[in-house]
Order: structure tokens, then C-alpha cells, then sequence
């Protein structure tokens, strides 16, 4: 079901209450004030008010000169740049102590690799990263045309209970998994017109990254290296081209290795970056996360305070007047 947190649109299941909103927005313990439907709601009650849908939730803190650093992707607000897969990992219970080290409030989901609807005595994964907690972003991984895209995603859309917001790739062949840009736009413009918020995976190509902003996807994600490679950024001139020209958030998928390459894709000022194999690969998953999340923060900070400039001279740190030699 949907209600109104702070004016956008957020997707909560049922029973969720006051404080479990207030938990996936990182505010717990801090000094708050709720307002459900324009009354005040004391904090005695923030655990036991079960939301319906369409109530309007206002949680406000004081703040001094600033703003929490906050993206938006389509209509909703996330603070975690950090986006991981579900895949690849020994078991579920790794896939969750890795998830939760990540610190994502996004997580995506091939629709074909969930056991939901065989053995019902087996876990489901959407039990260890539950939409209650978490944004779940169905995948089209391993789609190779248009028609596979679009009716994984109406699949995907029917499993979450009408959720609009989905991650689009459509690969060109199984060698590089390189995206197939043709069919990439005409699934894009098939899915936006049926109202799905799509994030989209592309080329590291500016041209292609800006028509498909133009076709309406909501977050362009160009790769950084082949799918799995763990290569890195190969081409950063080119993301920052895109960056410098878009209107929507960007975020670097595919090939990033480890949290130096996260750092990178931030201090080029992309808006967040998706990884899987670089955690689920690692030899110490639930570390990897753990440094993946610290890099990501590290680049963005890096950004927000703005670099030096490049010299090709040295430049020194103490001041030459006054030497006594």
C-alpha cells in the first residue's frame, strides 16, 4: 500500500507501523516530531500505530544550515547511494548479513532466481530482504529482447503488488553482456508509457545515456566495465559527460571491483552506484559490503567538498617566505 511520508509517495506493506517507517528513514532515536493526518502523534505511540493506505506522515527534526544528502529516484527519497544485488551469494543468510552491511535501501531481484512458489518449507528470499524494509527492484538480468524485458517486468509488477519502479537491461549476447541499445530503447519507451518508473542500464555512451532520460526513464545507469568483470571505471571522461548532461540521477552499473571504484564513480559526481559480484565475490562478503558502503560515502563527501586542481607542478604545502637559510 502507499502513503505520504514528508509529501512523496512511499510503497509499505501491511501492519507497518509509525516506527517502522521511521526506522528505514535512519531516524530512530533521533530527536523527531510525527504528524499523521495533520495531528500530532506522540512518541509512546510511534510502535503501535499500524499505517492504512493514504495516510499522510510529516516527520520533521530541527537542523542546523542544512539538508541530509538525499536523492530522489522517481518519487522516492533514498539516502543510502548504495545499490546491491541479491545474487551470487553461499545462502540467504550471507545475502542478508551482506545486504545490511551494505547499508541499501535498494536491493535487486532477478524475478527467476526467487523460490517463491516452490518447496514452501525452503526459505524465500524475499524473507531475509523483505519489501517492508527494504525497496525491492525487480531485474530483467538475462533478458536478451524487448518482448523478455517488458513482460519480466509486468511479472515483476504483479509479484510486488503493483510496485512501478524497475531495472531495465536487455543484453546483446552472452560473451560481453554488453546492453543491445535498440531494443533497450523501444522496452524503455513500452514501460514508461504503461507508467513503470524505469531505471535503465546502458552503454557509457552520452548519446545513448541522454535519449533515453528524453524516452522518460527515471535513473540512467551506465556501466562502468563489462557485467562481473570487477575492471572498474574504464572510461570516466565518459561518465562525467553524462553526468554534466543530465537531468535525472546517475548511476554507475557493472564493474566495479572494490570501494576504491565506488569512490570514483562518486567524486565524479554520479548519484549512486549498483554493484552484486564485487560484494558476492569478494572472500569476505559482509566486509566488502561494509567497505563498499564507507567508499561510497567517501566519494560523495569528496564531491560535495570539491577537489583541488590538478597541477602539473608541485605546489608547496609551507610557505617559502621567512626561511632562515
Amino acid at each position: 500500500m502507499n502513503i505520504l511520508v514528508n509529501g512523496d509517495t512511499r510503497e509499505v506493506g501491511e501492519q507497518t507501523t509509525v516506527a517502522n517507517v521511521i526506522a528505514d528513514l535512519g531516524l530512530t532515536g533521533k530527536r523527531i516530531a510525527v504528524e499523521l493526518n495533520l495531528e500530532i502523534l506522540p512518541f509512546d505511540q510511534h510502535a503501535t500505530h499500524v499505517l492504512k493506505a493514504g495516510d499522510k506522515l510529516e516527520i520533521v527534526q530541527a537542523i542546523g544550515g542544512g539538508q541530509d544528502d538525499f536523492f530522489k529516484i522517481g518519487n522516492r527519497v533514498f539516502k543510502s547511494r548504495l545499490l546491491v544485488g541479491s545474487g551470487k551469494y553461499k545462502d540467504l543468510e550471507e545475502t542478508r548479513l551482506a545486504t545490511e552491511a551494505s547499508g541499501a535501501e535498494i536491493i535487486t531481484v532477478a524475478i527467476r532466481r526467487t523460490n517463491i512458489g516452490q518447496n514452501p518449507n525452503e526459505p524465500s528470499l524475499l524473507d531475509v530482504i523483505s519489501p517492508d524494509k527494504y525497496t525491492i527492484l525487480p531485474n530483467t538480468a538475462g533478458c536478451y529482447t524487448a518482448e523478455e524485458a517488458v513482460r519480466t517486468c509486468r511479472l515483476g509488477r504483479e509479484l510486488l503488488g503493483g510496485h512501478k519502479l524497475v531495472k531495465l537491461e536487455v543484453l546483446a549476447d552472452q560473451l560481453t553482456l554488453f546492453p543491445d541499445v535498440a531494443q533497450t530503447y523501444i522496452a524503455a519507451e513500452i514501460l514508461v508509457k504503461e507508467g513503470f518508473d524505469v531505471m535503465v542500464y546502458t552503454n557509457d555512451d552520452p548519446i545513448a545515456a541522454k535519449r533515453l532520460e528524453e524516452i522518460g526513464c527515471v535513473a540512467v545507469m551506465p556501466l562502468a566495465a563489462p557485467i562481473g568483470s570487477g575492471l572498474g571505471i574504464r572510461n570516466p571522461y565518459n561518465i562525467l559527460t553524462i553526468v554534466e548532461n543530465a537531468k535525472v540521477p546517475i548511476l554507475v552499473d557493472a564493474g566495479v571491483g572494490t570501494a576504491s571504484d565506488a569512490a570514483m564513480a562518486m567524486d565524479l559526481g554520479c548519484d549512486g552506484v549498483l554493484m552484486n559480484t564485487a560484494i558476492a565475490a569478494a572472500k569476505n562478503p559482509v566486509l566488502m559490503a561494509s567497505a563498499m558502503r564507507k567508499g561510497i560515502e567517501a566519494g560523495r563527501e569528496a564531491y560535495l567538498a570539491g577537489r583541488m586542481p590538478k597541477r602539473r607542478f608541485a605546489s608547496a604545502s609551507s610557505p617559502l617566505d621567512g626561511l632562515f637559510f
